[in-house]
């Protein structure tokens, strides 16, 4: 009984474990990537996420996972924080070698490992305290390729504020000004809050899940709220920080 109920037959290799094989398998095949259903996606996490999620339930129905199975998304994110990177290199002046490095932040720590930490967390969170038990239901739990699908919808938004939108206002931005420290915090702020509005959007999309307003989205948008209003009082100025710490310009 265990064996069915985790979706596997006995003798049978684990599902997941082919999952994994056929996702990256595609990944090195870019014709059987549909880059034209990704560019629509990316372009409805901007304007209207919610529609985004509806798939999900496609995925569940038809291929019986809420995760994508194709790879497309993914590599054009890659493919964006490349051009983005490249906007930061031209802005900042940085060398081809610190374009590289810069690049390799962006794409390794900033989006993979910080990703993976939040879809760890946020998986567990999910499964252990926020699953609901129907009677006479098949009992289900977040898969973790669901929870990193749902930050790299969150950050394609949060990149597009922070990596493009921000650069064009550099001028303004980058001061010790109090109305450059406004600007700034005001961009970071839109850009977590919209990230943890989509990952809310995400998770809700779930049936099986309950509380993820309380959770997952009033709890995080306080927290946000609150930092904004402090760093506010202290003139803080966030941006400038971040610049410092990528190395982008000088103290």
């Amino acid at each position: 009984m265990r064996n069915l109920r985790e979706g596997m037959m006995p003798g049978t290799p684990n599902r997941g474990n082919v999952r994994r094989y056929k996702y990256f398998r595609r990944l090195l095949n870019f014709r059987q990537m549909d880059f034209e259903f990704a560019l629509w996606q990316m372009l409805y996490l901007v304007v209207s996420p919610n529609k985004v999620y509806r798939n999900a339930h496609y995925q569940k129905t038809h291929k019986n996972q809420y995760a994508r199975d194709d790879p497309a998304f993914v590599v054009l994110l890659a493919a964006f924080l490349l051009a983005s990177s490249i906007i930061c290199a031209i802005v900042f002046g940085l060398s081809f070698g610190q374009f590289i490095l810069f690049f390799l932040w962006v794409v390794f720590i900033d989006c993979i490992m910080v990703g993976c930490i939040i879809a760890s967390c946020l998986w567990w969170i999910s499964n252990s305290f926020l699953r609901t038990k129907q009677p006479f239901a098949v009992e289900e739990d977040v898969e973790w390729a669901y929870a990193f699908d749902v930050h790299c919808n969150a950050f394609f938004p949060l990149v597009l504020i922070l990596h493009v939108l921000q650069l064009f206002l550099i001028g303004i931005i980058n001061h010790e000004w109090f109305f450059s420290a406004l600007m700034a915090d005001s961009l970071w702020m839109i850009a977590l809050c919209y990230y943890f509005y989509i990952t809310f959007l995400g998770y809700s999309a779930l049936p099986f899940l309950n509380r993820t307003t309380v959770v997952l989205f009033l709890f995080p948008i306080l927290l946000v709220v609150a930092t904004y209003v402090v760093a506010l009082l202290l003139r803080w100025n966030i941006s400038r920080t971040v610049f410092k710490y990528y190395g982008l310009q000088e103290d």
